[in-house]
Formats: structure tokens, sequence, C-alpha cells
């Protein structure tokens, strides 16, 4: 099953939107990495490879980044655990960090692969409230 990392600055943040999305994903791998290793706000890659071991069961590992600098310490460590750009096992998602988390965890209860994972934290920043 597709694991999921969610990025950000905020531990709290982290840890609150895994819980939301845990709540719709019975299962699913939803690990978060916020904040520094010195509880200050920040990111870390170190944190964020820890999290990426912890979510990945073999299908793959989707990466929500909230702004700025996780998605930057992501794109940094996705060069050096991905090279080649393949995309084939890790995949950072352009999408609304609370609403892309919940429909990455409810795609990967559902059984989708990583792309269709991705797809749906992508397309979730569309999606109408009312």
């Amino acid at each position: 099953m597709v694991g999921v990392v969610l990025i950000s600055h905020s531990r709290a943040l982290a840890e609150g939107a895994a819980e939301l999305a845990a709540q719709v994903a019975a299962g699913v791998r939803i690990v978060p990495a916020g904040g520094t290793e010195d509880g200050r706000l920040g990111t870390s890659t170190e944190r964020i490879a820890a999290a990426i071991k912890t979510a990945d069961d073999g299908d793959g590992v989707l990466l929500i980044p909230d702004i700025g600098s996780s998605v930057l310490s992501a794109l940094a460590l996705l060069a050096d655990l991905d090279p080649e750009g393949r995309g084939d096992r890790l995949v950072l998602a352009d999408a609304p960090f609370v609403e892309g988390a919940v429909a990455a965890a409810a795609a990967a209860a559902g059984g989708l692969d990583l792309t269709a994972v991705a797809t749906a934290a992508q397309e979730a920043r569309v999606a109408r409230k009312f």
C-alpha cells in the first residue's frame, strides 16, 4: 500500500493532518515529518528521510509538503534518493496540505498505485466545499 509523508514547518500541523487523514484510511502509513530535530519551526531532510523509511512498505511513498522550505527540503532529498527523477518509488505532490493528505490517504486505502494516489492528492485542489 502506498505510504504518505506529510512535510510541514510545524510538528503540530503535520501530526494533526496525519491524524485527520488516518480517520479515513485505516491501514495506510501516514507519517508526519514536521519541525526540526530541536523542536523549532522549520524542516529537516533527516526527519523527512526517516518518515519515508517508516511510510514505505514497498509500493512507494507520496510526499505532501506545506509551503516554502518544506518543498525545497523535499526536492533536495528527492535529488539524493531519486537522482534520475524516475518517480517510481517517491513522488512529490503539488497538493493542498490537508485536503491533499485526506484524498491521498483515501486513495491509498483503496489500493490505488502511487501515480493515482498522487493524482487524487493534487485534484483535491479543485474540490468544492459547497
